[in-house]
């Protein structure tokens, strides 16, 4: 009885710890200056560290670490790439309020590639079936949802475009070439996350993620419009991470 209350516990985990990023999330818009400054640190990492618990109670300890080594370590090098070279992403410069940066990017950062892939993955197996399409939804999920992430953390001055020319319309502030660089190193990290996380898994366990995804969506929209004065990010994020969002929420909710 007392191994059973364990393994329950440990598997509400996730729960805990998503619902604890959420409730930081929340606070975020309400706050400022290096309040919020802080708040984005306790979110990236606390999001991530939510991935990595999960894939470690739903599919083990070597999963977990191959997750880390397959998001984190590739996320943070292209980012060392693109600041001193303006590969794949465009020119850039980091501030330094996201932590130390080793080598001019913030080592946050790896983390960052780290909780947008593994539940971009984990909406992909549930909404298509080939290994191909899924490597396809899974990169778009995750490079989609960077039409939310950069237009705020720029206005929030994480980092700074030099060109940012041409852009989304009426988000002027971040170049395309973001975006396509974005889908560039999305599409083998979609492959390798979708490799570690594996079939073996009840795709029931893997609710939390999906619930993530989900309220990762809605929570940048209302957050960008309605709080953080960014209605024409939170629109074009709208559309292109609610082409897996929407589908993925009505395929859910049939389960």
């Amino acid at each position: 009885m007392a191994d059973e209350t364990l393994i329950r516990r440990a598997r509400s985990a996730p729960i805990v710890a998503a619902a604890a990023v959420v409730a930081l999330q929340v606070a975020y818009p309400l706050a400022e200056g290096s309040a919020r400054d802080r708040l984005t640190v306790l979110i990236v990492a606390g999001l991530a560290g939510t991935c990595v618990l999960h894939a470690t109670l739903t599919r083990g300890l070597a999963t977990a670490g191959a997750l880390l080594l397959v998001t984190a370590v590739p996320g943070f090098a292209v980012e060392v790439l693109g600041v001193h070279t303006g590969f794949p992403f465009g020119s850039y410069d980091y501030a330094a309020d996201l932590g130390p940066r080793p080598l001019g990017a913030p080592l946050l950062i790896g983390l960052a590639w780290t909780m947008l892939a593994w539940p971009a993955a984990l909406a992909a197996r549930v909404l298509v079936r080939s290994t191909a399409a899924r490597v396809a939804v899974g990169a778009w999920a995750l490079a989609a949802a960077d039409l939310f992430l950069d237009p705020q953390q720029v206005a929030a001055g994480h980092w700074t475009w030099r060109f940012p020319t041409p852009h989304l319309p009426g988000v002027p502030d971040v170049p395309l070439t973001n975006y396509l660089g974005w889908l560039l190193v999305a599409v083998p990290m979609s492959a390798a996350v979708l490799a570690v996380a594996g079939d073996a898994a009840d795709g029931a366990e893997d609710t939390v993620m999906i619930a993530m995804y989900l309220w990762l969506y809605a929570g940048w929209i209302v957050a960008l419009a309605g709080f953080l004065d960014l209605p024409a990010a939170a629109g074009w994020g709208a559309l292109g991470m609610g082409a897996v969002a929407v589908p993925l929420a009505v395929r859910w909710c049939r389960r």
